[in-house]
């Protein structure tokens, strides 16, 4: 095991009050948490596995002591919303226990996730029993031949079954996640309307990002969201105020659809500016940006005993953070694909 850094600052006891909210050197504070539990996926999208999975450490993922531990200490600091993302993360057989450990952690009061969708109708059911919140979808298409065009999947129809079924339940917050495609669906932008004008989910449109693995892909298929946003506006869409723990995107309303509109638009002027989020990959590893460099190693304190060690590493870390990811400027850093962190 290696040796915990010694940071030289105060110590944390578990159960006492936090000494430092988790703040960075920009006096950015953090509420949000994304949680990779896997970077395996089942999906072999063009924009980010075009050749499906491909195993490249031989490490264990975080366990679900690992996770238990590591959020306890996130939530004693500040964090009261948890997002459980992949590669796929219903790929993980312990998915229930995981949602269901992290839901009763003290302090998290949200326990989201972001999934393909590809396993949604069979277990919608245990997850929501176990305590999850909000889910988002990743759904790029609504042509079942675009769709598996994208994802290598033939299974929209299922998909879109299992979405039904998540609003039968009565989830409290369902999104679907669209990427941006110029070659592929961005032709599809008014039946994206005309889907959600009666169907009370929020539809966010990401913009594409560029990874080290995609540039050519990028180039030939990026959509501004500014674009978006200026047609929404010219339509009488009505952009909402930001709640305090919410993802980045812009959201919108319109009195006519009984669904909602989000753009995320990480090309857009000051994005960073309001970021809430870390992350932490399904390795262990404190990642201060989904495009920064490297990432903070937190797994030799993840066991009993070092929870004060890895709340100081996790505050001199936070310090380190950049005060934007510098994508404008084609910097990737050392993102490959975005499997690699849950986006």
């Amino acid at each position: 095991m290696n040796k915990p850094l010694d940071t030289g600052l105060p110590s944390w006891e578990p159960g006492a009050p936090s000494y430092l909210a988790l703040q960075d050197g920009h006096q950015r504070q953090f509420s949000y948490l994304r949680l990779s539990i896997t970077d395996v996926c089942n999906f072999s999208c063009n924009y980010c596995l075009p050749d499906g999975y491909q195993c490249e450490t031989k490490q264990t993922p975080i366990s679900l002591k690992e996770i238990k531990q590591v959020v306890t200490v996130f939530a004693q600091k500040g964090i009261n919303k948890v997002r459980i993302t992949g590669g796929e993360p219903s790929v993980r057989k312990d998915l229930v226990e995981i949602i269901h450990t992290i839901k009763n952690i003290p302090g998290i009061q949200t326990v989201a996730m972001t999934t393909n969708g590809y396993k949604l109708g069979e277990y919608i059911g245990p997850w929501l029993d176990a305590g999850l919140d909000a889910l988002n979808v990743s759904i790029d298409s609504l042509d079942p031949r675009v769709f598996e065009t994208i994802t290598g999947h033939n299974r929209l129809k299922e998909i879109m079954a299992g979405l039904d079924k998540a609003l039968e339940l009565g989830i409290k917050t369902l999104k679907v996640n669209a990427v941006l495609l110029k070659s592929y669906n961005f032709n599809e932008f008014e039946r994206f309307l005309n889907w959600i004008k009666d169907t009370p989910i929020s539809l966010r449109f990401i913009e594409l990002m560029e990874t080290s693995d995609n540039r050519e892909y990028f180039h030939a298929n990026h959509v501004s969201g500014e674009e978006i946003q200026q047609r929404l506006e010219k339509s009488g869409w009505i952009q909402k105020v930001r709640k305090k723990n919410a993802g980045p995107a812009n959201e919108y309303l319109h009195p006519d659809y009984q669904g909602s509109i989000g753009l995320i638009m990480p090309y857009s002027k000051d994005f960073c500016t309001t970021c809430n989020r870390l992350r932490i990959s399904s390795l262990g590893k404190l990642h201060l940006c989904l495009f920064g460099e490297g990432g903070l190693d937190l797994r030799p304190y993840l066991m009993p005993g070092l929870e004060s060690l890895l709340s100081d590493a996790v505050d001199k870390g936070l310090q380190t953070k950049p005060e934007t990811h510098y994508l404008q400027s084609n910097n990737t850093g050392t993102t490959r694909h975005l499997a690699m962190l849950g986006g």
